[in-house]
Formats: structure tokens, sequence, C-alpha cells
């Protein structure tokens, strides 16, 4: 299994059993970044792929001072439960 995150072309990504599991993002003015989509395919869920891969996006957006909208859901309840990334919040 490789666990690597991989970030290209707006989405970070991991490869495991051979599916893509990701997290897509856009940016807007340079300096916000909006995450808007992220997918565990149904036979990984359960596993925290989808958290690793969401603090990953998450702590990019802080090394590179982005304000974060957190459209996806799942990224929100990141968020909530992880204070260190509300202060960055733009909502």
């Amino acid at each position: 299994m490789n666990t690597e995150i991989i970030h290209e072309k707006n989405r970070f990504y991991k490869k495991v059993d051979g599916l893509d599991c990701e997290l897509e993002y856009n940016i807007y003015n340079g300096d916000t970044i909006d995450f808007f989509h992220t997918y565990v395919p149904e036979p990984l869920r359960g596993k925290g792929i989808a958290l690793e891969i969401i603090q990953e996006g998450l702590d990019y957006a802080v090394k590179k001072n982005y304000r974060i909208i957190p459209s996806c859901s799942a990224v929100q309840k990141f968020m909530d439960r992880h204070p260190e990334y509300r202060e960055r919040s733009k909502k």
C-alpha cells in the first residue's frame, strides 16, 4: 500500500489498494483556498484516510498563508475538531 500523499493539479490524493482517495480545491484571489470535495471509495472508508488527506491539505494552506473556505463538510468537521485551523477559516 502506498501511503504517500501526492499534491498536483488542485488536489491532494493517495492511492490505496489501487484506488484514488482525494481532496480537491480551488484557489481564489491568490490568498484563499476552497476545499470543496473529499472522496474515499466505499471499501476504504472508516480507515482515517480522508483525515490524513484533509490534514495534509490544511497544513499546505497554513504554510502558504491561505484563508480557508471549508465547502466540503468533511473539511468543516475536521476544522471544528482541530481549533488550530479555525482561525484561518473564511466563512
